[in-house]
């Protein structure tokens, strides 16, 4: 492999980018249900690169803690 594929390899296994299958599944939803909350605008932050929505692992994360509960409530 050159010098430019092992660059390209390498920079798709630490992108911190998911796509939106992908930010589904690490946050345990339906793709669809991903997709409209996108759409409605109360989903996580995204971006559009390409055609492609792309999650950022921080933006997922944030997303989720700022709906956290406390634990006494079920």
């Amino acid at each position: 492999m050159d010098d430019t594929a092992e660059r390209a390899q390498a920079a798709r296994e630490s992108c911190p980018f998911l796509t939106a299958k992908q930010a589904a599944f690490h946050l345990g939803l339906a793709y669809s249900t991903l997709k409209r909350l996108r759409q409605a605008g109360t989903g996580p932050k995204c971006r559009l690169h390409g055609r492609t929505w792309r999650y950022h692992i921080d933006d997922i994360e944030a997303w989720s803690a700022a709906r956290a509960r406390g634990g006494d409530r079920g």
